[in-house]
C-alpha cells in the first residue's frame, strides 16, 4: 500500500473507449470561464507543490451552469475531471443523513426529541438519553469510533474489508460520554452512524433503501450510491496521497467506505450532488430555524470558507459575498464542498483530488484550496 497509508493514520484513516471519449468531451456541454481569478485559483492550487493532481468546481448560477477544472482526473491517461465522474463524498455523506432525519421527522416517523433508548436501546449504553436533535448538531458527547485503537488496527489489517454499522458503534459502546449532551459542540462520525440506525428503525428501510427510495430516485441521482467494497464506480476522479517531489500514489480503492457508512460512505458526482443541493439545503435549513433555534458555534471538517456556524447536519458559511449552507468533506484522496444559496438555486460542488485540510499536507495549499472555494462562492452568488 505504499507510503501513502503510513502517513494516513486511522482518522483519515479499463474504462470503455466511448465511455472515456464522452468523459472527455463532457466539460464542453458546459460554461468555462478561462480568464477568471478563480480559474487561476484552481490553477495555481493543481501547479504547487504538494497540490492534487486535479480540481474542479461545478457552479449552478441560477439560468445557466459552469464547469471549471485544472489538473487532471487520472495520472495515468491524463484525462481531465469532468461533471460525470464519480468521486467519494466523504463527510458530505452527513448532509444525506440530516435530509432524511428531518423528512422523517416532517412526516412523523421520527421526532427530534426521540432517545436512543426509545429507538436503538442497548446499542450506546452510555448515550441512550441522548436525542435525534444531538445526533444531528454534534452536541451529543458520544465518543468517536474512529480514533478508537481497535477502530485503527482493524483499518490498518485489511482496508478493504466490509464493516458493518454495528460493529463501527461497538467500538465505543463501553465508552462514557466526553459531556453532557448538549451542552458543547463536538463533530463526530458516530453521531452520524447512530442517527442512521435510528432512521432505520423509524423508516423500517435499511439505509441504501432509504437513500435509494428517499433520495437518489426522487432527486433524480442515478450515479449515487452506497458500496460495501472499494470499487469505485466508472468513470471516477482517482483520489490521491500527496508529498511534495513525491509521485502521488493512487488511494481511490484503498480504503472501504463502509467503514464511514452514514457518516461519509457515498460515492456521488458533481451533476447529483449539485441536484442535492437544491433540496438539501432549503429542506434542512426551514427545520434549522423552524424547529432548532438559531444556528450555533461550530464548523464542518474540515472548515468551510468564511465564518463557520453549526445546525440540524448544515452549516453556515459567511462569506465577504455573501451567505450559504452547506457541508464539508475529506476522505483519503479526496477533499469536497458542498455548499448553496438559501433557496438551493445557486451552488458550489467543488471537489480536490487529494485529502489535503489544515494539519495534513501541505499549509499553503490547504489555504490555498479553502480560498478558491470562498472565491467559488462568489461567482455562484455574482
Amino acid at each position: 500500500m505504499g507510503q501513502a497509508w503510513k502517513r494516513m493514520g486511522t482518522a483519515a484513516c479499463v474504462v470503455a473507449l466511448a465511455g472515456l471519449v464522452f468523459a472527455a468531451a463532457a466539460p464542453a456541454k458546459f460554461r468555462g470561464a478561462p480568464n477568471s481569478g478563480l480559474q487561476r485559483a484552481l490553477d495555481e492550487i493543481v501547479d504547487a507543490p504538494g497540490g492534487p493532481p486535479g480540481v474542479s468546481v461545478l457552479l449552478d448560477r441560477g439560468p445557466h451552469r459552469e464547469y471549471l477544472w485544472a489538473g487532471v482526473a487520472d495520472t495515468r491517461s491524463n484525462r481531465p475531471p469532468t461533471p460525470f465522474d464519480h468521486f467519494r463524498i466523504a463527510s458530505v455523506a452527513k448532509a444525506f443523513n440530516s435530509y432524511i432525519g428531518v423528512k422523517l421527522v416532517g412526516n412523523g416517523a421520527l421526532g427530534l426529541d426521540q432517545t436512543l433508548k426509545e429507538s436503538i436501546p442497548g446499542v450506546l449504553p452510555a448515550a441512550e438519553g441522548v436525542k435525534l436533535r444531538e445526533l444531528l448538531q454534534h452536541t451529543s458527547g458520544i465518543a468517536e469510533y474512529i480514533t478508537t485503537p481497535a477502530f485503527g488496527q482493524r483499518l490498518t489489517a485489511d482496508p478493504a474489508a466490509y464493516i458493518s454499522p454495528f460493529e463501527l458503534t461497538e467500538y465505543v459502546r463501553n465508552a462514557p460520554l466526553g459531556f453532557a449532551p448538549g451542552s458543547r459542540y463536538h463533530y463526530s462520525d458516530t453521531d452520524n452512524i447512530a442517527a442512521g440506525l435510528m432512521e432505520e428503525v423509524a423508516s423500517g428501510l435499511n439505509y441504501e433503501q432509504l437513500l435509494q427510495r428517499r433520495v437518489f430516485g426522487p432527486l433524480k441521482m442515478p450515479s449515487s450510491s452506497l458500496p460495501r467494497t472499494i470499487a469505485m464506480p466508472r468513470p471516477f476522479m482517482h483520489g490521491y496521497d500527496v508529498e511534495p517531489g513525491s509521485k502521488p500514489e493512487d488511494v481511490s480503492e484503498l480504503i472501504n467506505p463502509a467503514g464511514a457508512w452514514a457518516s461519509g460512505g457515498i460515492v456521488s458526482t458533481p451533476l447529483d450532488l449539485a441536484r442535492f443541493a437544491r433540496r438539501y439545503v432549503p429542506t434542512v435549513l426551514a427545520a434549522t430555524r423552524e424547529l432548532d433555534g438559531p444556528f450555533r458555534p461550530g464548523s464542518s471538517s474540515p472548515p468551510g470558507p468564511g465564518k463557520n456556524l453549526a445546525g440540524l447536519g448544515i452549516f453556515r458559511y459567511r462569506t465577504g459575498c455573501g451567505t450559504v449552507y452547506g457541508h464539508t468533506g475529506s476522505f483519503p484522496g479526496y477533499r469536497i464542498l458542498l455548499a448553496a444559496s438559501a433557496d438551493g438555486k445557486r451552488s458550489v460542488v467543488f471537489v480536490a483530488t487529494s485529502q489535503i485540510v489544515p494539519g495534513q499536507g501541505s499549509p499553503k495549499v490547504a489555504k490555498a484550496i479553502t480560498q478558491a472555494q470562498g472565491r467559488a462562492i462568489c461567482r455562484a452568488l455574482s
